[in-house]
């Protein structure tokens, strides 16, 4: 008989998913007082994870060993923050202790993660609480903007932002959540030969239900609209997935014809009806720079992120060891954004030049080294051989992490809290994609 968990290590993982599913409902958490919240519940549950490894109720997670390392890394740009801020190196003493406040929820979720999701049951569980979260989040948003309704959580517009402030949060929250789903499905496929019995499960079973909430959310995906968000998730899509399709030799066939369904039906036919074509008009049109013709602008410009990014770099350039402080960035960029920025840029639309602006390289090294590991345990899950479940797991991980990676170059998804909370759970499951337990009742790896 398998050693039944405690009412602690249950509650704990009833709470964590609670606290995740919820993060997007405020306006992404992107709040002053969601962003509190989130901290000290986050900081309760472990708390209360602490006390019961203290009184040995709690097993310990063979992936605590191998995480560590990220762990160490999220440590070090916590401790970095706290110096700008005690040593008075921010230019914005409010903004970089709130940031410190937030950094230390996101290190402590990774912790949690990494330490009550351990075994096989509970990944599936996390990754279908991500699922589920995301399609509640894509038949909210879909729902208001094709009825025209007020929202309660959220606002109403022509694309769909679920109940984030803005469509670029919205895709990239989405894209993390398909990542999730992808991953799933992945790693619940079997190598049998097709039967009537496997047809029947796939047309009414937990599959099907899964490849529906996909299709739910890939419609939800384009009609926000995001041209960010779209570009990245495909990314993170063909990237893996080829990697996927070439390594594993065995399932080729089938794993190309699972991953072909989501691109040729999901979005070359279904998404058609939910607002492609103005996705591809929105890409199209796009302008960076004004159209002059004979020394006459005929076009301005239409989108100015690229003039944010310019007038940014000077900010990285003066402080680049020191940064100029967790969350200063519309303290200061006011001071080197030129007279054709009118509009108040409170973020860089940018994470990368972001970080590199407020954290300076003593804290943004560090945030680096820790993707990167993640990546490298992603990769690892992928790359074997051994277990359709945690090659399933890691291209999920792996996917979600390069899509908002990409969408980072031109937005400010880590900015946003529930999305940021979201990545930093990505990155846990990279772990655990090798290093959880298997249920005992399973004998036979699959």
């Amino acid at each position: 008989m398998p050693d039944q968990p405690s009412l602690l290590d249950r509650s704990l993982v009833v709470l964590t998913l609670i606290i995740l599913v919820a993060l997007p409902l405020p306006v992404g958490s992107n709040r002053t007082w969601a962003m509190g919240l989130f901290s000290v519940l986050i900081g309760a549950v472990a708390l209360l994870w602490a006390i019961g490894q203290w009184r040995g109720v709690l097993k310990q997670s063979k992936a605590l060993k191998p995480a560590l390392p990220m762990l160490a890394m999220l440590l070090l740009a916590q401790l970095w923050v706290a110096v700008q801020w005690l040593a008075g190196l921010s230019m914005d003493s409010g903004a970089t202790a709130q940031s410190l406040v937030l950094g230390i929820g996101y290190t402590l979720l990774f912790l949690l993660v990494i330490n009550i999701f351990h075994t096989r049951a509970r990944v599936s569980l996390l990754l279908g609480t991500l699922v589920v979260s995301g399609t509640l989040q894509a038949f909210y948003g879909s729902f208001m903007t094709m009825t025209g309704m007020e929202g309660l959580l959220g606002s109403v517009s022509r694309s769909v932002n679920g109940t984030f402030i803005n469509r670029n949060s919205m895709a990239g929250y989405l894209g993390m959540c398909l990542a999730a789903g992808i991953g799933l499905l992945l790693a619940l496929r079997d190598t049998r030969p097709l039967s009537w019995t496997q047809l029947i499960e796939l047309l009414m079973g937990p599959k099907a239900r899964l490849r529906l909430a996909l299709v739910i959310m890939v419609i939800a995906l384009v009609m926000t609209h995001s041209r960010g968000g779209n570009t990245s998730f495909f990314i993170g899509l063909m990237l893996v997935g080829c990697v996927f399709v070439l390594r594993n030799k065995d399932n080729r066939l089938r794993n190309t014809l699972i991953l072909a369904s989501l691109v040729l039906i999901d979005v070359m036919v279904i998404s058609q009806y939910f607002g492609l074509e103005r996705l591809k008009d929105r890409v199209m049109s796009t302008r960076l720079t004004d159209t002059v013709v004979n020394g006459e602008v005929v076009q301005q410009a239409n989108e100015i992120r690229g003039d944010v990014f310019l007038y940014a770099l000077p900010l990285a350039q003066d402080k680049p060891i020191v940064g100029q402080g967790a969350g200063s960035f519309e303290a200061v960029f006011p001071q080197y954004a030129g007279e054709d920025i009118r509009l108040n840029f409170d973020l860089a639309h940018n994470d990368y030049i972001q970080f590199a602006i407020e954290y300076g390289a003593l804290g943004f090294v560090p945030l680096i080294v820790f993707v990167l590991m993640a990546l490298y345990w992603a990769f690892k899950a992928l790359w074997q051989q051994k277990s359709l479940y945690r090659g399933g797991v890691g291209f999920g991980a792996a996917m979600g992490i390069i899509a908002m990676l990409s969408h980072a170059t031109v937005d400010f998804n880590l900015q946003i809290p529930a999305n940021a909370a979201t990545f930093v759970v990505l990155c846990a499951l990279a772990v655990l994609a090798n290093h959880h337990k298997k249920d005992r009742r399973k004998q036979v790896e699959v």
